[in-house]
């Protein structure tokens, strides 16, 4: 049997990790909980808007993007005018500079609103806009959820009989 030797802090469990019992485990200056990521993300962003006001904020030019998935939106509707850019797609669309990037971003500068269903996952992925540099991207408290609860307006789920997925083309537009 060969013994295998491995540089500090990159044993046979991958780096930065100890093996404790039959658990690998991140090393202590790496390991995250979700809850202090989310806490991180809220801390880099602009201050979080109610629904209403991200509806006032749309009036004057922001641009509300919906990363939810497609079961989500036909579960519970569409907000009027938001753009749909699923999630494992939103840095390239969204990035003002990039060839993958949406018609409708215009600059770094430009107001976005990321929506989710309840407000979570928007967060941190605003926070990942903001590191890409859109200086005004940010996310509504409570997602759609809270926009739906608020009374604002939805666009009704389809019907059964008209039952299909909601896509974005490359151009951005639902299909």
């Amino acid at each position: 049997m060969t013994a295998h030797h491995h540089a500090p802090g990159h044993g046979p469990t991958g780096p930065d990790r100890q093996h404790h019992g039959t658990a690998d485990v991140p090393d202590d200056r790496t390991a995250h909980i979700a809850d202090e990521l989310l806490m991180e993300a809220r801390a880099s962003l602009p201050r979080r808007l109610s629904p209403a006001e991200a509806l006032a904020a749309q009036a004057m030019g922001a641009l509300l993007i919906d990363i939810r998935g497609d079961d989500q939106r036909r579960a519970c509707g569409l907000i009027p005018g938001a753009l749909l850019v699923p999630r494992n797609a939103l840095e390239w669309r969204c990035d003002p500079t990039g060839q993958w990037r949406h018609s409708a971003m215009t600059g770094r500068d430009q107001h976005l609103i990321l929506i989710c269903q309840e407000g979570f996952q928007s967060s941190l992925a605003a926070a990942t806009l903001q590191r890409l540099g859109l200086v005004n991207a940010t996310d509504m408290e409570g997602g759609f959820s809270a926009w739906a609860a608020a009374g604002l307006p939805v666009i009704a789920p389809p019907t059964t009989g008209q039952d299909h997925p909601v896509t974005v083309t490359p151009d951005g537009s639902p299909r």
